[in-house]
């Protein structure tokens, strides 16, 4: 079945705001997306209606609490976990990395060794390089590969030991938008006895996440990147969950999830959650699936990739024809499934900046800089204070966006070389 795209767009509400006139183009997508009406609605109304801490016996605290159980079912079914109780929600994917380090450095001692690979986001780097700097842990650094654009199982394979403990691995990089094979990789440390923690903060917008056919121990995700509210999401393992003694209160709950869970959750943004889950069920239902909302998220995943991989051809193409121009990142379009539709770019002699200024100025949305993709511009010998152009496509941009934003990389950077010269 065909993906409906105005029908998606239809519940965005932000996707028809303008500025004096002028459209919005939105493809900051990778930093954030836009939200369903849905997902504001559901906020809404926790706050109106069902306003109060947990743990009473009145209506209020009642309906608190099941808007909490809610959002940790959504999230097991949207990660394909066993069980809600072995779902973690916080603030963002960064707080929990740190929370999560903190605790499983109770486990570690001088000497151990963790693997940390260039090709993450600084919040699955730096939480692992703090933990080592504070216990002497050894760091062994895993690279990708420049011409494939992945971490290859040969080069993780070189780098375990009897000593490796964990394995902090990258599903998809948000920067060079490729796609990591996270089970093969995974499977590689669990034989070697290591724990792996998985950032799959850029995938889970596009791709199904199933965290029990991965094998991984730790799976991390943000809500807001794919059209909900600011939180993170924690998946861990349950019987490495129940044999970790938390950093908590002394008298907040031992029980699962809750140890992992510090303070007062952020209840209504949980509702906003639940409906960003069900927006993708919804999406699948469209699509003919009536099983339940884990079949038919992974039928929306099917249809939204179906249509999001044309796009990022598109963009791929139309860049490729700029002299001066290098995407970095997989270009094949035999291999656009090896890649989520994130297209970073580089222009000889233009710093980052200065094209996406023009262009956001268009009301063309996107990103300069490093974007927290810290380890990957250093080892691409990428200036880190300039970085890259970054276009981030989700299932809500039209052809007809592709098209416009092309056009205006192409005015833009003739303006600027015409200025150089």
């Amino acid at each position: 079945m065909t993906f409906q795209i105005d029908g998606v767009r239809a519940q965005f509400p932000a996707l028809a705001l303008t500025d004096k006139g002028r459209r919005r183009i939105y493809l900051d997508n990778p930093a954030g997306t836009q939200v369903p009406r849905a997902v504001a609605d559901a906020v809404s109304h926790c706050l109106l209606t069902t306003n109060a801490n947990l743990g009473g016996y009145f209506e209020t605290t009642i309906a608190a609490q099941q808007v909490v159980d809610q959002a940790h079912q959504a999230m097991a079914d949207f990660l394909g976990a066993a069980s809600a109780e072995e779902i973690i929600i916080g603030a963002n994917m960064t707080t929990l990395t740190y929370h999560m380090s903190r605790t499983l450095g109770r486990t570690l001692q001088s000497g151990d060794e963790i693997i940390l690979t260039r090709m993450d986001h600084e919040g699955n780097v730096s939480p692992w390089l703090q933990l080592a700097d504070d216990l002497g842990l050894v760091v062994r650094w895993l690279p990708f590969d420049e011409k494939t654009w992945q971490v290859e199982e040969a080069t993780l394979a070189g780098l375990l030991s009897t000593r490796t403990r964990l394995v902090a691995l990258n599903y998809a990089s948000n920067l060079t938008g490729s796609i990591n094979r996270v089970k093969s990789l995974t499977g590689l440390a669990k034989r070697a006895g290591a724990l792996v923690y998985v950032d799959a903060v850029q995938f889970a917008p596009h791709g199904l996440v199933d965290v029990q056919d991965l094998g991984c121990d730790f799976l991390i995700c943000s809500g807001y990147k794919f059209f909900g509210p600011h939180m993170g999401i924690l998946w861990g393992r349950r019987d490495l969950l129940e044999g970790l003694k938390a950093y908590k209160c002394r008298c907040s709950s031992n029980g699962l999830p809750e140890r992992f869970e510090l303070g007062t959750p952020q209840i209504e943004l949980m509702a906003g959650l639940t409906a960003a889950v069900d927006y993708f069920a919804g999406l699948g239902a469209v699509a003919g699936e009536g099983g339940s909302r884990r079949k038919k998220i992974a039928k929306a995943f099917e249809v939204s990739i179906g249509y999001e991989n044309p796009l990022a051809l598109r963009l791929i193409d139309g860049l490729s024809d700029i002299s001066g121009l290098t995407i970095h990142g997989i270009t094949d379009p035999a291999r656009i499934h090896e890649r989520v539709p994130t297209v970073s770019f580089t222009v000889d002699g233009i710093v980052p900046e200065t094209i996406v200024r023009q262009m956001n100025a268009e009301n063309i949305f996107l990103w300069s800089g490093h974007n927290y993709a810290w380890e990957i511009v250093h080892q691409l010998g990428i200036p880190a204070e300039q970085g890259v152009v970054r276009v981030g496509i989700a299932h809500y941009n039209t052809a007809a966006e592709i098209d416009e934003t092309l056009e205006s990389v192409h005015r833009v950077i003739a303006m600027l070389r015409q200025q150089r010269s």
